[in-house]
Formats: structure tokens, sequence, C-alpha cells
């Protein structure tokens, strides 16, 4: 009866997602229905672990929602976004057209860009990519989704948010298990390259193409419009606060690592104290600097417009995913979870595809990779300790395993690219769930694989 709790809770929780409820709500509401069903003292649970893991993520981790959302919001008004999208939409000249919209999210998000933003940034540039090369739109979302989710996240270096809650969570770098995570990479990023391209050839063959009348209708205004880059910054400039964000927290995540004690001077000092947050910080000083001219308005309102729209992005996010954490902080006290946990360890199963089954499940259930890993690091630590895992492997595990089950139809994240696009989960999800589950999933076979060899 208390995993049958569990179960019943994680079928609300994904069914209410897919009704379009809020995680704000979402959230305490499945908490507090959790908490009386499994007969916990309801107030003391809200207030205690509920509150307590909720709180815990946003103290943690709320300066990278922030300055990230803040960074992004600046990269959209100014189109300095824009300009590396259509920059490289250029340079491919037309050709693989799908695989250049995944690869054109990758770069931003690589560069610290949130994968919302990268939606409405790269949807208008992707649609009119796709209408001159006469592709079907059913493939779209799923092009756009997996630049912003998939190998910009799971990369050793990458300054995602689930990379760093794994890097903070587990007392590892931010580049654990280089060998296994970038050979994780280059297998996304061939597989989701091939299939983005497959299916651009089986559509056209199909006679399925961008007029498709079987498909939802776009809107009159969205029908017809041109890509340009006029009035936008510098295609090449625009890539150096991305660049100096993914330099700035690499360089000193390695110094980190090399002088875990005493620096061996005062700047080398400075340096390794820097962490993610200062390095989007000095992307959002540096691109306001470079691109000031571009923001709207007069006066101090062309900077605190971005600011503002940024910074209630940033909340907004931070909030979604921490009440999504709380959840998980009520569901740890039911004698079911720890039922469920015992009966995972009896299985017999290498450690290491406990963390993946672990991690994979609470993604899947929370609809979200950072709040699912959240859930799995903070509560299965200790367990992966007692069973003598090597701590890299089980961040790079992780955080391949977060972004496998999270993109199930209930995500809200794919809801509201679905709608963007103007695609029903019929028209547009196949793809999604190929690019983001099925081949992060064999991302898996491959990576667990190596690091077992030790590599």
């Amino acid at each position: 009866m208390d995993i049958v709790i569990i179960i019943f809770a994680l079928g609300l929780f994904t069914i209410l997602a897919f009704k379009g409820v809020s995680a704000v709500i979402m959230g305490p509401l499945v908490g507090l229905i959790v908490s009386i069903l499994a007969k916990l003292p309801v107030t003391e649970t809200m207030l205690g672990p509920f509150m307590k893991s909720t709180a815990y993520y946003v103290e943690r981790f709320f300066l990278v929602f922030f300055l990230g959302a803040v960074f992004g919001a600046i990269y959209e008004e100014t189109g300095a976004a824009k300009s590396v999208a259509i920059g490289i939409v250029k340079f491919s000249r037309g050709r693989f057209s799908a695989s250049i919209v995944f690869l054109i999210g990758s770069l931003l998000t690589f560069g610290g860009i949130s994968g919302f933003v990268v939606f409405f940034v790269l949807y208008p540039i992707a649609l009119q990519l796709f209408r001159e090369n006469d592709i079907s739109r059913k493939i779209l979302p799923g092009a756009i989704s997996a630049g912003s989710w998939t190998i910009s996240m799971i990369a050793p270096n990458a300054p995602s948010i689930q990379n760093i809650i794994a890097s903070r969570t587990l007392g590892t770098s931010g580049s654990a298990a280089p060998i296994p995570g970038w050979i994780g990479v280059i297998f996304e990023l061939v597989a989701i390259i091939a299939w983005l391209e497959w299916r651009t050839y089986y559509t056209k063959k199909k006679g399925q193409l961008f007029n498709d009348s079987s498909l939802t209708p776009l809107p009159k205004e969205q029908n017809e419009e041109a890509l340009s880059d006029v009035n936008l910054p510098n295609f090449w400039l625009s890539l150096i606060p991305l660049a100096v964000i993914v330099g700035t927290f690499n360089v000193c995540d390695y110094l980190r690592k090399a002088y875990p004690q005493e620096a061996p001077n005062a700047i080398v000092g400075v340096l390794k104290h820097i962490t993610v947050e200062g390095a989007v910080f000095l992307g959002i000083i540096l691109s306001l600097i470079m691109f000031h001219k571009k923001l709207k308005g007069r006066g101090l309102q062309k900077i605190t417009k971005p600011l503002n729209t940024g910074g209630v992005n940033g909340v907004s996010a931070i909030m979604n995913t921490a009440v999504v954490v709380g959840f998980g902080g009520v569901v740890q006290q039911t004698a079911g979870f720890k039922h469920l946990v015992n009966s995972v360890l009896s299985w017999n199963i290498s450690p290491l595809w406990f963390v993946a089954i672990a991690v994979g499940i609470c993604a899947g259930a929370v609809g979200s990779a950072s709040g699912g890993i959240t859930i799995a690091f903070e509560s299965l630590k200790d367990t992966f300790v007692s069973l003598g895992v090597n701590l890299e492997y089980v961040h790079r595990i992780g955080v391949i395993a977060a972004g496998t089950l999270d993109t199930l139809p209930h995500q809200g994240a794919q809801i509201t690219l679905l709608n963007l696009c103007h695609l029903t989960h019929k028209e547009g999800y196949l793809d999604i769930a190929v690019t983001q589950i099925i081949i992060p999933i064999l991302a898996l076979f491959v990576v667990i694989p190596v690091c077992t060899m030790g590599l």
C-alpha cells in the first residue's frame, strides 16, 4: 500500500501537468495529498520536509537561474541570439536544415542561454528555414527542443543547471568523468543528426512538406516571414559573451580542481573562487557593454527592461522547479519510498544502472531534469557512496539519465513548445520523444559500459 501511494501521487502529478496545471500549484497540492494518504503529520510535513527541500533548492541555485535568465533576456532583447542563429543558417546555405536548428540551439544553450529563451528566439528562424527548404513542420519541435536539452546539458564542462546541481550535490567538478561524458555527447550528436536527416528524407518521400494540410494551420501572420540580420549585432561579436561564459566557467573549475588548497599566486586565488554565477555575471556585463546600443528604450529604461524581464523569468523558473523538489522531500518521508529504494537495491544490477534508473524515474515523475536529479541525488547520495560507486561516474550518468524520462508528454516545456509551433502532441511529439528519450537512453547503454571499464 505504501508504494501504491507513491505511484498514485506520480500518476496524479503527470495528469495535472498534462492538463496544464502549474508546477507551483502541483508541488504543494500533491505533496499535501501524499502526506495525508501516507498518514504523515500534515502541518509538520508541509512546513518541514516540503519547505526545507524547496528552500534548499532556492538557496543553492537561485542565482544560477536568475543570472542565466537575465543573460538570456539581454541576448533576446539586443538581437544577439538571433544574430548567432541567422549567421549559422547563412553558413549552412540551407542544407541540413533540421540539424542546423538543433546545432544552433545547442550552441546557444551551451553558452548559458536558457532553453526556454532559445525556444522563442529560434522558432521564427527555424520556421522560415523549414519553409524555404519545404520541410514538414512536424519535425520542428524535435529539432528545436533537442538543441535545448540534450548535448549542451550533458556535456562535461557545460554550465548547464543539471551539471551544476550534480557538481554541488556530489562535490565533483563540472568536468567530471570527461571521457564517458564526451563519448555520450558524440553518440547523442551523431544519433540526433542522423534521426533528423532521416526524418526529413522520409517525410519528403511521403509527400509531407511544409504546407501539409493535415497539420494544424499556422496563424496568418506567420505564413510569410523573411530572415533578416538588419540592425542585429555582428555575428562574430555575438559569440564573444557566450565564449567568455564557457571559458571562464571551465578555467575556474580547472583551477579549483588543480589547487584544492592553497593557490600559487593571488590571481589564481581569485579565479578559483569564481563559480558559474560569476561566469554568467561576467557575460551579462560584457553583453551590456557590447550591445547596449541595440537595447530599446531611453536612458535607464534600456537596461532595466531586460533586467526586469530576465529577473521575473528566472524567479518563475526556479520556483517551478523548487516546489517540485519540495514534493520530492515529502515523498522521501514515506515508508513507500524506503521500500522502493530497498527493492531496487535488491535487483541484481550494476550500481551505475541503479543510478540511471533512480534519476530517470525521479525526472519522469516530476517532468523536470533538474528537479529529478536533485531529488535523486539529495535522497540517495549516501546510498551511492555505500555502494562504492565513483561519484564522478554518478555525476555524469545522473546528468544523462535526467534527460530521458523528463520529456514524457506531460512535461511543461514540451507543451509550451508544441503550442508555440502550433502543433498537437500527435503531430509533433514523435521527434521530441526519439531525440530526448530514446536516444539519451541508448546513450546510457554506451556510457555505462565505458564507466565500468574505468575510463
